[in-house]
C-alpha cells in the first residue's frame, strides 16, 4: 500500500517562498506588539476537553479535534458517547488557553498584563479560500484593565501593525454587546432567545435587511416584536454619516430604560480617541450589525474589514466573565485577534515583496570543482555573508537557464558561475 502524498484536508505544505513572508509577518508582528508594550507568552495546543465545551466557544464548540484517552482509561466497551472517549481536544482560539494561562501564573505576572500570543488553532470546518482546518492566529490582550483604553490601545497596535504591511483604507467596524442586548430587549425579544436573533442578524451582509427579517418571523419571533426591531436599523439609515457615529446619539435616546448606562459614551469615547491618535490609513464605523460569534463577548466588540477578502481580517472584544470561570472572580479582559492566513493570501494574491532583503547571490558550481577549489569558493561566500549577503551555493545544473530563472523567482538578483576550466561572470 503506497503513501498518501497530499496533507489531510483542510491543512497545507508551505513552500519556501511562502514561508519567507510568514517569517517577516511574523518579525513585523513581534516588533510591532512590542513596541506597544505586549508580551510574548505560549500556551499548548492540546487543551482539557472540559475547558474547550464550556459553553464560552459559539459555534466553534462543535468543530474541535477531540484527542482520544490513552491506555487504560479508553474504555471503549462501556462508552456511551464520543466523550466517554475524549479529555483533550485541540484549541479552536488563543482566547480560551490565554484565560487558563492567567488563571494559573497570574502571580507571576504584571497588572494590568499585555499578553501577544501567536500559534496554530485547529477547528474542523469546511475549507474554503483563505480558511483551513489548521490556521495561524495572532493575538493581543489587556487582562486587568477596566477602562475603555484596553480598547483603544488594542485597535491603535492592530491598526498600526497592518499598515506596516502596507495595508491601507480598511475599515475598523465597532459594536457592543450590550448595545445588541438593549436594541433586541426594547424590541420585546426573549432574553434566553436573543443569541438566536444575532445568529439571524449576524448575516446582514449575506442575505440584507429584508432576509434578516424573513428569516426571524420564520423562525417562530413574532412579527410585530420583528417589526419594532428592524425599524431601529431602518431608522438609524436615515441618521447615517460617513462613521454612522451619529446613530449612537439616536441609540441614547431611544433604548433609554434598556441599555447599561454609559455604554454609548463608552463606544463614542474609543472612537475619539482612537481618530486622534491612529497612524494608519483606515476608517472607524459603527455597525450595530456586527455581532461576533463568540458566546464570551460582554461589551465592545470590532472587525476589521478589507476590499480584498469579502470577510473579516481581524476582530475581537471585550470578555470581561471568562478568567472568573476559572477563578471565581472575575477579570477585565479584552483582545484582538488577525486572520494570518488571510492576511498572507492576500499578500501572496497581491505579489508583495519583502521590503529591505537582503541581496541574494547565488554561486552556480560546475560539477567536478572539489577539493582545495571548492574550499576557495565556500570562503569567498562566507566573505558576502559577514557583509550581510546571503550566498547560496548550489551544483551547476545541465540547464541553467531554467536554474536561474528558479532562483530568481525566489529573489536572487546576481550568479556567479564557477567551472572546471577557469571562472566566469
Amino acid at each position: 500500500m503506497s503513501l498518501t502524498k497530499k496533507p489531510a484536508t483542510g491543512m497545507k505544505d508551505i513552500l519556501p517562498e511562502e514561508m519567507r513572508i510568514r517569517d517577516y509577518c511574523i518579525s513585523v508582528i513581534e516588533k510591532t506588539y512590542e513596541s506597544f508594550g505586549f508580551l510574548h507568552i505560549e500556551t499548548p495546543c492540546v487543551e482539557h476537553i472540559e475547558n474547550l465545551c464550556s459553553n464560552q466557544g459559539g459555534e466553534n464548540e462543535k468543530l474541535i479535534f477531540k484527542v482520544m484517552k490513552r491506555g487504560e482509561k479508553l474504555n471503549i466497551a462501556e462508552a456511551k458517547n464520543e466523550n466517554d472517549l475524549a479529555d483533550a481536544g485541540l484549541r479552536y482560539d488563543l482566547t480560551l488557553p490565554l484565560a487558563r494561562f492567567y488563571s494559573n501564573n497570574q502571580a507571576q505576572l504584571p497588572t494590568p498584563f499585555k499578553a501577544l500570543q501567536m500559534g496554530n488553532v485547529f477547528r474542523a470546518e469546511r475549507p474554503q479560500h483563505g480558511r483551513f482546518r489548521q490556521f495561524m492566529q495572532c493575538d493581543i490582550d489587556i487582562l486587568g484593565e477596566p477602562g475603555n483604553l484596553a480598547e483603544t490601545e488594542l485597535i491603535l497596535a492592530t491598526t498600526t501593525l497592518l499598515s506596516k504591511l502596507q495595508f491601507s483604507n480598511f475599515r475598523v467596524k465597532i459594536n457592543d454587546r450590550r448595545i445588541l442586548k438593549a436594541m433586541a430587549s426594547y424590541a420585546g425579544f426573549d432574553e434566553d432567545k436573543t443569541d438566536a436573533v444575532f445568529v439571524i442578524l449576524d448575516k446582514m451582509d449575506k442575505i440584507g435587511f429584508d432576509g434578516v427579517k424573513e428569516e426571524l418571523i420564520s423562525n417562530g419571533f413574532d412579527e410585530a416584536v420583528v417589526n419594532k426591531y428592524m425599524s431601529l436599523f431602518d431608522e438609524m439609515k436615515k441618521e447615517n454619516d460617513e462613521t454612522n457615529i451619529s446613530s449612537l446619539d439616536f441609540l441614547n435616546s431611544k433604548l433609554e430604560g434598556f441599555i447599561e448606562e454609559g455604554a454609548i459614551e463608552n463606544l463614542k469615547d474609543i472612537f475619539d480617541s482612537v481618530e486622534a491618535a491612529k497612524s494608519a490609513d483606515c476608517a472607524l464605523f459603527f455597525d450595530p450589525t456586527l455581532v461576533r460569534g463568540m458566546g464570551y463577548y460582554t461589551g465592545t466588540i470590532y472587525e476589521i474589514e478589507m476590499a480584498e477578502l469579502n470577510c473579516a481580517v481581524a476582530g475581537g472584544g471585550r470578555y470581561d466573565r471568562m478568567i472568573g470561570k476559572f477563578t471565581g472572580n472575575n477579570t477585565p479582559a479584552c483582545g484582538f485577534s488577525i486572520g494570518f492566513e488571510r492576511i498572507i493570501t492576500i499578500m501572496l494574491e497581491k505579489g508583495f515583496k519583502i521590503p529591505g532583503e537582503s541581496e541574494k547571490i547565488a554561486f552556480l558550481v560546475e560539477k567536478g570543482i572539489n577539493g582545495e577549489r571548492m574550499g576557495s569558493i565556500i570562503k569567498e561566500a562566507s566573505a558576502l555573508r559577514n557583509e550581510g549577503k546571503v550566498v547560496l551555493i548550489a551544483r551547476m545544473n545541465k540547464n541553467k537557464k531554467f536554474q536561474k530563472e528558479t532562483l530568481t523567482g525566489q529573489g536572487f538578483t546576481e550568479f556567479k558561475d564557477f567551472y572546471k576550466e577557469e571562472m566566469k561572470f
